[in-house]
């Protein structure tokens, strides 16, 4: 069997997003990486953290090879000024947009098996005029995904979302029965069909403190929440709860899941952040394409010092590289 050609963008050019694809260059992966970047701030950036780089124009109709330590494929995308490390410049924000257009398409066209994603500036992004809310919606828009939902993971932990980068004061009226059936179906579908878990078990956590109380903290577990599990059990779905998220995250729990499926992103992710972070990844579901990512932010006071942290880009990796041999991609139109 082929090894897959995975698309890799850089990111946020001032952040470590450049640093930590040239870490992982140094190692030999059983894919073929191909960057997405600019060639001269790549050099540049080696050159600051004194690692030796070979950079490849991409060749798309040769088969892709197994990637070699030192020799990274790229295929280019010009800034629209240089860069400095750390500092943070809105007129390469269009830059940032385009590479992360171009592995999209590139995945929609087949060029690429998956596509890993390295950390954006989403205030630089707004500032220069751009509407960014996050990868997640970005991609959704672009794939034409009506509903999509984000999972971050661990080695031991997995945590969907609901809703995503919306104000605590909206969840409420976001977290509606035709949400929470569309999301569910996706992380349940995307469990068996991307990891291979033959009948995922879900646990869910409840909207309010102690998941409402039976009423008296909330009714949206009563008039929300538990009619739509019950409706989804009936169609197969093992679904555990609605949990009270204070006491959900616990062994006896987390051993017999598959997935923690929470109302909204501070509800979920604090805890996997805690339990993982740096070797945490973002995984974003329902999307015709397979897409991973790291789960840290630009770091902007370590680009160019060589003091990074590459090991979620690792993982990020490992993983696109485990969806890809699960025959993971579903392209638009295909059944499910």
């Amino acid at each position: 069997m082929s090894v897959p050609r995975i698309a890799i963008t850089a990111g946020e050019p001032a952040g470590i997003g450049p640093d930590i694809v040239l870490m992982a260059a140094q190692q030999a992966w059983d894919a073929e990486l191909v960057v997405i970047a600019d060639p001269d701030m790549l050099l540049q950036r080696a050159q600051a953290l004194k690692l030796s780089i070979e950079l490849q124009t991409l060749t798309k109709n040769t088969p892709p090879q197994a990637h070699r330590a030192g020799i990274l494929n790229i295929q280019p995308v010009s800034l629209a000024s240089p860069t400095i490390p750390g500092t943070l410049d809105p007129v390469n924000a269009a830059y940032v947009i385009e590479t992360l257009r171009q592995a999209v398409q590139g995945c929609l066209g087949d060029t690429y098996q998956a596509m890993v994603t390295g950390p954006v500036q989403k205030s630089v992004i707004n500032d220069a005029g751009i509407p960014f809310t996050g990868h997640t919606e970005f991609l959704a828009q672009e794939t034409g995904t009506g509903q999509v939902v984000m999972m971050l993971a661990t080695q031991d932990l997995r945590v969907a979302l609901a809703t995503t980068h919306l104000a605590l004061k909206d969840v409420p009226a976001a977290i509606t029965p035709e949400l929470l059936t569309q999301t569910l179906s996706i992380l349940y579908r995307d469990l068996q069909d991307k990891f291979a878990i033959d009948a995922p078990r879900i646990a869910v956590l409840g909207l309010n403190p102690h998941a409402g109380e039976d009423g008296h903290m909330g009714r949206e577990e009563i008039e929300t929440l538990i009619p739509v599990l019950e409706s989804l059990r009936a169609t197969g779905m093992d679904l555990l709860g609605p949990l009270p998220a204070d006491t959900a995250f616990n062994p006896k729990v987390l051993d017999s899941c598959d997935a923690v499926f929470a109302m909204y992103h501070d509800q979920g992710l604090p805890v996997l952040k805690y339990s993982g972070f740096g070797r945490a990844i973002n995984i974003t579901l329902g999307l015709p394409v397979i897409r991973t990512s790291v789960d840290h932010g630009t770091a902007l006071e370590l680009a160019g010092t060589g003091l990074a942290d590459w090991h979620s880009l690792e993982q990020a990796l490992n993983i696109a590289c485990e969806l890809c041999s699960n025959g993971a991609v579903r392209r638009p139109g295909s059944p499910g």
